[in-house]
């Protein structure tokens, strides 16, 4: 995980529909910046689901909503569809962005260690510093702590 006070790396990648989105383009917003396993997963449909039901809350707060995972492009926009998710789903397909923000870690499953993302959740202010960063965060409680930081 990145330490709160240092400078966000910015990043470029495609979003739901394959647009290119960066990170700068969103200075002067908070971003909410939420790392997660896989789209249809019982924790990662539950936690979009609820940063879907508090966007208007956060909007009014003045942020924005970005979640990034490993799927594909195609696997967000069905997520993104299935579920009526008012907020960016972003493809690191590649993990640049995963291991540059130090999500992508050893997990244990089954008694059987990989590596995979760990749920994490960064704020970031409108300057672009991190200003506060959660690791294995709950899925269903994140997004109401997250409105709360705001």
């Amino acid at each position: 995980m990145l330490e709160v006070g240092t400078k966000a790396p910015d990043f470029t990648l495609p979003d739901q529909d394959g647009n290119m989105v960066s990170l700068k383009s969103f200075k002067g917003q908070k971003v909410i910046l939420y790392f997660y396993p896989k789209d249809n997963t019982p924790g990662c449909t539950k936690q979009a689901c609820n940063f879907g039901e508090l966007f208007p809350q956060i909007r009014e707060k003045g942020a924005v909503v970005l979640g990034v995972s490993k799927d594909s492009v195609a696997s967000h926009k069905k997520f993104q569809q299935k579920y009526n998710l008012p907020f960016t789903l972003l493809s690191d397909t590649e993990l640049a962005v995963i291991q540059a923000y130090g999500v992508w870690q050893e997990k244990t499953m089954y008694g059987k260690k990989t590596m995979g993302v760990v749920r994490s959740t960064y704020l970031i202010d409108e300057k672009g510093i991190i200003v506060k960063a959660f690791g294995k965060v709950k899925a269903a409680e994140n997004p109401q702590q997250m409105l709360n930081e705001l």
